[in-house]
């Protein structure tokens, strides 16, 4: 009886470590976004006849913008919107983008050369015209 007592629990320990997530997973679900990054903020704003392809945005919009970024960009996140404040409330934006540099300076140089590019493309997923922000991130 104390055998298979102390089977299971050694069981239950080995089952648990090795559902504890390793080195690698943790730094996985680490947000790329650190204190002191620039910030760039594309929001598309909800509204009557606004038109948003987001798997247009996602699969071809995107990479490409950051294809022209190159390294200059840190990392890039897309929100999808969802709802407002609570779940029945419409979703104030259809969609975000969000690229975060080292600077405003590193944002200028990678957007400038690119910028005709980079906005002739917007008619392929939107009829929206995109609210941008500049941030530094704070947390």
């Amino acid at each position: 009886m104390k055998t298979n007592f102390l089977l299971i629990v050694l069981g239950a320990f080995l089952f648990l470590i090795a559902c504890q997530p390793t080195e690698s997973a943790a730094v996985a679900e680490t947000p790329p976004s650190k204190k002191g990054l620039v910030k760039i903020a594309i929001m598309y704003p909800n509204g009557e006849d606004h038109t948003f392809d987001m798997d247009y945005y996602a699969t071809k919009h995107m990479p490409m913008v950051a294809s022209l970024f190159g390294e200059a960009m840190i990392d890039m996140e897309i929100d999808k919107g969802l709802a407002g404040r609570t779940p029945e409330d419409d979703m104030p934006y259809l969609a975000a983008g969000y690229f975060f540099f080292e600077s405003i300076e590193a944002y200028n140089q990678a957007f400038g050369p690119n910028a005709d590019q980079i906005l002739g493309d917007i008619p392929n997923y939107t009829n929206i015209r995109p609210v941008i922000q500049i941030s530094e991130v704070v947390r």
